[in-house]
C-alpha cells in the first residue's frame, strides 16, 4: 500500500484541451494514475442516440497524445471514463481508433483494457418484467416494453469494480464505456488500498479538472493526493489556486442534496467534511464517508429518435412587430395549419425562441423587455425531415411577409444571416430511459488487448 496516492486530472473533458505546461508540471510528481472523464449527459440525448462524440476527433487526439506519449513510458496507468462522450459502442470504438493510431504512429506498446457499457434490450426488458427498474426521479414515467424496444442506444453507468479489475490485471490504458464520473478516479485510490470515501470524494472533485480552483476552468490540470485519513487538491498552473471555499463549493456541484451523493452500490455522506488550507494553494479534505448500499443499482441512459428538425435564424428590428411578436407568431402558426389542413396538427410542432427577449427564462423572466432588436429562431419538429422542412418553409415565408397591424414596410419582416435560411438539422433524440436498474458489481465485462510496437496482437 502506497503512503501517498497521486492522481493527475488533465481536464474536465477529454478533448477540451489543457496547457501542456500544467500537464508536464504534474509529471514531476510520482503519479499513480492519469485519469480523464470523456463524457456527460450535459450535451443532451443526441450524442447517445446518434452515436457521435461531444468533441472533435482532432481535439481528442491532441489530448490523448500528451497522455499516452508521456504516461506510457513512465508506467502510469491511463484511464478514460465515458469514452467518446456518451460511452456507447460507437463512442468506445471511436476512442479506441484514435488510441490505436497514436500507438502506431509512436511505435508504442501497451496492454489495453476495454470495458463496454452497452446494455442489450433483452436485459432491460427482463429486469423491467421482474420489477428491477425504477425511474431516477418522480417526474420520469415508469418504463414499459414499448419504450425499451424503441430505444436502440442503452448504456449503464459502471462503478469502480471493473476498472479496479483492469488495474489488478496491470493494464496500461483503460478505456471505459459510460462510467459514473468519479469511478475511474476512485478506482486508483481503491487499487492502492485507500479509503473509499476519500477516493470517491476526490474523484468527484477531479473529474471536472481545475473547476475547483480560482479562477475555475475545465481546461486545466489538477492534482489530487490521497493519504491515510485525508486527501489534498492543488492546481498545477500558477495562474490558478485552490482554496477551502473553491473546493467546498465544487463539492456541491451537480448534486441534488448538499452533502449526500448516490453512486452505484453506495452513498457518499459528506456532512462532516472539513476543508483546510494545508499550505498556500493546497486544500486538505477529511471525513468523507462511504456507505455501502444493501442493494446495487446502476443508472441506465437510453436515447431514441423522437422527430426530425428544421430551423431558421433571423433578426427583427421593427418596433411595431416587436410589440406584438407573440400574437403575430400565433397567427402565423394558425395560417400554416390552415394551409396544410390535410396534415394532422399532431404530426408536427412549431416553436419560437426570442434571443434578447425571454429566450432563456421564457415566461419566468423578471425583467421587462426593453430592447430594440430580437434574434428569433423558429424550429419545426416532425416525423420526417421532408415534413419538417415543408412546414418550416411555410412558417418562414408566412412570417416574412405577414401583414401585421400598422406595418409600414412590405419588404420583409425578417433579416436572415444565412442563405439558404432553412437549416435541416436531421434526427432529434430524446432520453427515453433515465432509470435505475438493480444489478451486481460484476455486471460489466473487461476485455483485454495487447499492442506491441504499435501493432495489435
Amino acid at each position: 500500500m502506497a503512503d501517498l496516492v497521486r492522481i493527475l486530472s488533465p481536464c474536465g473533458m477529454l478533448g477540451y484541451g489543457f496547457p501542456a505546461s500544467s500537464f508536464l508540471k504534474g509529471l514531476e510528481y510520482d503519479l499513480h494514475g492519469i485519469v480523464v472523464d470523456a463524457g456527460s449527459t450535459d450535451a443532451g440525448p443526441h450524442k447517445l442516440g446518434a452515436g457521435v462524440s461531444i468533441v472533435s476527433r482532432r481535439a481528442a487526439k491532441k489530448d490523448l497524445e500528451l497522455l499516452i506519449i508521456h504516461g506510457l513510458p513512465r508506467k502510469i496507468p491511463i484511464i478514460i471514463g465515458s469514452a467518446g462522450g456518451a460511452g456507447a459502442k460507437p463512442h468506445l470504438d471511436w476512442t479506441l481508433d484514435i488510441i490505436y493510431e497514436i500507438l502506431s504512429e509512436q511505435k508504442l506498446s501497451a496492454k489495453l483494457a476495454i470495458i463496454p457499457a452497452d446494455i442489450p434490450q433483452k436485459t432491460v426488458l427482463n429486469a423491467n418484467k421482474h420489477h428491477q427498474i425504477q425511474p431516477l426521479s418522480p417526474n420520469i414515467p415508469a418504463l414499459n416494453a414499448e419504450t425499451i424496444l424503441q430505444t436502440h442506444s442503452i448504456v449503464a453507468q459502471m462503478g469502480h469494480e471493473p476498472i479496479l479489475s483492469a488495474l489488478e490485471n496491470r493494464s496500461d490504458i483503460i478505456v471505459c464505456g459510460r462510467a459514473y464520473d468519479p469511478s475511474p478516479f476512485a478506482a486508483i485510490g481503491l487499487f492502492h488500498g485507500k479509503d473509499p470515501g476519500l477516493s470517491y470524494h476526490l474523484g468527484k472533485i477531479l473529474e471536472c479538472g481545475a473547476l475547483c480552483a480560482e479562477p475555475g476552468t475545465t481546461k486545466d490540470c489538477i492534482l489530487g493526493t490521497i493519504t491515510g485519513d485525508s486527501f489534498t487538491v492543488q492546481s498545477l498552473n500558477a495562474k490558478r489556486k485552490c482554496s477551502p471555499v473553491s473546493v467546498a463549493a465544487h463539492t456541491f456541484y451537480e448534486k441534488e442534496h448538499p452533502y449526500i451523493l448516490h453512486g452505484p452500490g453506495f452513498t457518499l455522506d459528506l456532512e462532516q467534511c472539513s476543508f483546510i488550507e494545508k499550505e498556500p494553494g493546497v486544500v486538505e479534505v477529511k471525513n468523507s464517508r462511504y456507505l455501502r448500499s444493501d442493494e446495487y443499482w446502476i443508472k441506465l441512459e437510453g436515447a431514441r429518435r423522437a422527430a426530425y428538425r428544421t430551423f431558421v435564424l433571423a433578426g427583427i428590428r421593427d418596433p411595431l412587430l416587436l410589440g406584438q411578436l407573440e400574437s403575430v407568431e400565433e397567427l402565423v402558426v394558425r395560417q400554416t395549419a390552415e394551409y396544410y389542413s390535410e396534415i394532422d396538427a399532431e404530426e408536427y410542432e412549431i416553436r419560437f425562441y426570442h434571443y434578447g427577449k425571454n429566450a432563456v427564462l421564457g415566461p419566468r423572466e423578471p425583467v421587462p423587455f426593453s430592447g430594440h432588436e430580437v434574434g428569433v429562431m423558429f424550429e419545426v419538429l416532425a416525423q420526417t425531415q421532408e415534413l419538417a422542412s415543408s412546414i418550416c418553409a411555410t412558417v418562414r415565408s408566412t412570417f416574412l411577409h405577414y401583414g401585421y397591424e400598422n406595418r409600414k414596410s412590405t419588404a420583409g419582416n425578417l433579416a436572415f444571416p444565412f442563405a439558404p435560411s432553412d437549416i435541416e438539422f436531421g434526427p432529434v433524440y430524446e432520453f427515453s430511459i433515465y432509470h435505475l436498474m438493480k444489478a451486481s458489481g460484476d455486471f460489466f465485462t473487461v476485455q483485454y488487448e495487447e499492442v506491441t510496437d504499435g501493432c495489435s496482437l
